[in-house]
């Protein structure tokens, strides 16, 4: 399986910085999103530290056999790698009064042939979209969730509880954190989309799938939510990252080969 990739990061039309963060490494198939939250650009500083860590690091194992190794392994250098960039984080927030109190939400991606790992901290999401279907993948760490399955609130309620963005997990708050992964078999034409919730505060599910679905290119496609989130009141930096998956075509000289061409 092949993976084509495309991301896009904007200010929105509220905020003057932009304190989110991506990165991409598709040598080694890994996508990085961070949303970043503090005083000042702090929450710049810890969004780019992450994404930054996490790609040169599990890319550095990846390329030195980690393509060889099992999910479980995988699944432990990701575990490692989100531990090394909390703490590093959380140092530099407690060294230097200007970035106290900094931290990020996170998603990751690491997509191996038919095999995804897909591994989030806080109320940054992973969607699939696959035969016209969306699907949220990962399940916000935050207040308004646990309300949700506590069925304190339902999900219409949630759509306009006014305490959206407390998160109760980030990396560099404090000094371990705990990153939930999750293992998925890809399929031919599978669309991820890993994104902050600049997107998702502004659109529903339904409006997101609409676009996936109808625009063109990853390029049009990324873009297109992004002008809609905008177009929605942009309160927020908006955030993207599409990667999508198709299976190996069959070399030319091959194919005739068997065809006895």
């Amino acid at each position: 399986m092949n993976f084509e990739y495309f991301c896009l990061t904007d200010p929105g039309l509220v905020r003057d910085n932009n304190e989110d963060a991506v990165a991409l490494d598709p040598e080694n198939q890994v996508a990085v999103l961070a949303d970043g939250m503090g005083g000042y650009n702090a929450g710049e500083v810890a969004s780019a530290m992450a994404t930054s860590f996490i790609k040169t690091e599990l890319g550095r194992w990846l390329s030195e056999g980690g393509h060889e190794a099992s999910a479980r392994e995988l699944r432990r250098a990701m575990e490692i790698c989100i531990d090394n960039a909390n703490r590093s984080i959380f140092n530099a927030a407690n060294a230097n009064p200007q970035y106290a109190g900094m931290g990020t939400t996170l998603v990751m991606g690491v997509f191996q042939g038919t095999r995804t790992l897909i591994g989030h901290v806080g109320d940054s999401r992973c969607y699939r979209l696959r035969a016209g279907q969306l699907v949220q993948l990962t399940r916000d760490h935050s207040l308004l969730q646990e309300q949700i399955d506590a069925g304190l609130i339902s999900q219409e309620q949630a759509q306009y509880a006014t305490h959206k963005n407390l998160v109760t997990r980030a990396l560099g708050v404090e000094d371990t954190v705990l990153l939930e992964v999750s293992e998925y078999r890809a399929e031919d034409d599978d669309l991820y989309l890993l994104c902050s919730d600049g997107l998702t505060d502004m659109m529903t599910d339904d409006r997101i799938a609409a676009i996936l679905i109808t625009a063109g290119t990853l390029q049009e496609k990324g873009q297109a939510l992004v002008d809609a989130a905008n177009d929605s009141g942009g309160r927020d930096n908006i955030s993207v990252i599409l990667a999508h998956a198709r299976s190996r075509p069959l070399r030319r000289g091959l194919l005739s080969r068997m065809l006895g061409q």
